[in-house]
C-alpha cells in the first residue's frame, strides 16, 4: 500500500528499530499520528533527551547520566567483585535480582569472529585496567550462554586467570518452571553439569 510521503517516512524509521516488523511499524505510525501535539512533542523530547543526556560511564561503559555511573559512585556496593556483561541491558536484568551487590563491566559485544569482532572491538583493555586500579577479588563471567558468551567467557578467563585474581561463571541450566521433556540437549547438560548437593 501507497503512503503518503511524511506518513511513509515515520513507518520506515520505525521499521528500522529491532524487532519491529512492518505491520507494527503501520500500528505504530497512526498512534504516533492519533496523538495530540503536546504528547507527540514529549515523545520526541524524551527521544533528544535521552540521546543528549545518557552517555557510557567511564568506569564500567554502563548507561549513564551521570560519570561515574550511580553504580560505581556506590560505597555500599562490593568493589572487589566485578560481573562482566556484554550489554547495558544485561546490567538493568541482574539489578532486577536485587541480590548481587557488586559492581559491573559492559563489554559491549562478544567474540564473533565471523561478525568480524575481535577483543580490539569489545571493552577488554579497559577491564584490564581496572584490575590496577581497584582491590578485585573476583570476576563473574555473566556472558550469554551461546556460542560467541562462552568463548568471550574463556577468553577472559584465559586472560585473567594469570593475574591472580578469581574468575567465576554463572551457572546455566533448566529456568524455574520449565519443563525437562522441552528443554534442549544443551541445556540439560548445563544443568547436569552445574548441579548442587542438596
Amino acid at each position: 500500500m501507497q503512503y503518503i510521503a511524511p506518513l511513509s517516512k515515520l513507518i520506515e524509521h520505525f521499521r528500522a528499530l529491532p524487532g519491529i516488523g512492518t505491520k507494527t511499524a503501520v500500528r505504530l505510525a497512526y498512534h504516533v499520528l492519533d496523538m495530540d501535539t503536546r504528547q507527540a512533542k514529549a515523545l520526541a523530547e524524551a527521544i533528544m533527551e535521552a540521546k543528549e543526556k545518557i552517555g557510557f560511564c567511564n568506569t564500567c561503559f554502563n548507561l549513564s547520566d551521570t560519570n561515574p555511573c550511580a553504580i560505581c559512585a556506590a560505597q555500599q556496593r562490593d568493589h572487589t567483585t566485578i560481573c562482566v556483561v556484554e550489554q547495558p541491558q544485561d546490567v538493568a536484568a541482574m539489578e532486577r535480582m536485587h541480590d548481587y551487590k557488586g559492581i559491573y563491566h559492559v563489554l559491549h559485544g562478544a567474540l564473533s569472529p565471523l561478525e568480524g569482532i575481535g577483543p580490539e572491538n569489545l571493552r577488554i583493555r579497559e577491564l584490564l585496567n581496572r584490575l590496577s586500579d581497584e582491590a578485585v577479588q573476583e570476576i563473574i563471567m555473566a556472558t550469554n550462554p551461546n556460542v560467541e558468551g562462552e568463548a568471550t567467557a574463556m577468553y577472559l578467563a584465559r586472560l585473567l586467570k594469570p593475574l591472580g585474581v578469581k574468575v567465576t561463571r554463572i551457572a546455566h541450566g533448566l529456568p524455574v518452571g520449565g519443563d525437562l521433556e522441552y528443554a534442549d540437549e544443551v541445556t540439560l547438560a548445563k544443568a547436569m553439569e552445574n548441579r548442587v548437593e542438596l
